[in-house]
């Protein structure tokens, strides 16, 4: 059973049965507003949002690898990411960008891991309808929770989700605090007092 989650909420990722999840999927999706009158007619109505995931591995408060479009997977092997999507289109459907966790091989001094989304391209989130982050297990196959972005905006990232240690299993917190920037080392200043 899936939890929506409101901003600033957080929920266990310690499965029913009291086991500890050993991998999850952080998936993103989102459609483009589509777009009205005369230009909408000549183009098709509808626009392409590329929009990128990327997870920030942090320790001690300071990010020491980064997963995203031009770097697949973590030094350590433990993150890794499915592949860029450049329109979107999924929205309230499947993922339109997703990233591995291996929770199991995550190293010990890792402490948190930062989910972020931001427009490459420069796109508001004004342009941007249906967007979602979602926290799947990876080995069921169930959805455990879901952070619906609302609101759209003028910023051109957000600060979805994290999860993170707590004592010998992890948690997984709603962020959804708005950014500006075009790649993650531009939403490091917005990131760091959620860490």
């Amino acid at each position: 059973m899936s939890i929506n989650l409101s901003k600033g909420q957080q929920i266990s990722l310690n499965k029913a049965d009291g086991n500890t999840l050993t991998a999850v999927r952080m998936g993103l999706g989102w459609q483009a507003v589509p777009r009205k009158g005369f230009l909408a007619k000549l183009t098709g109505g509808g626009g392409d949002i590329d929009l990128d995931a990327s997870a920030l591995l942090i320790a001690e408060g300071r990010p020491v690898d980064v997963v995203f479009f031009r770097h697949l997977v973590s030094d350590d092997g433990s993150v890794r990411h499915t592949g860029d999507n450049l329109t979107g289109g999924a929205g309230a459907g499947g993922d339109d960008e997703a990233i591995l966790v291996d929770l199991a091989r995550v190293p010990a001094h890792i402490d948190q891991i930062v989910f972020t989304v931001n427009s490459f391209t420069g796109q508001t989130f004004a342009e941007v309808q249906n967007a979602f982050c979602r926290l799947v297990d990876e080995t069921s196959g169930a959805e455990l929770a879901r952070y619906t972005l609302t609101g759209g905006g003028n910023h051109t990232a957000q600060i979805m989700a994290k999860v993170h240690r707590n004592g010998g299993g992890w948690q997984m917190k709603a962020i959804g605090e708005p950014a500006t920037g075009r790649t993650f080392q531009d939403l490091l200043p917005s990131i760091t007092p959620h860490l």
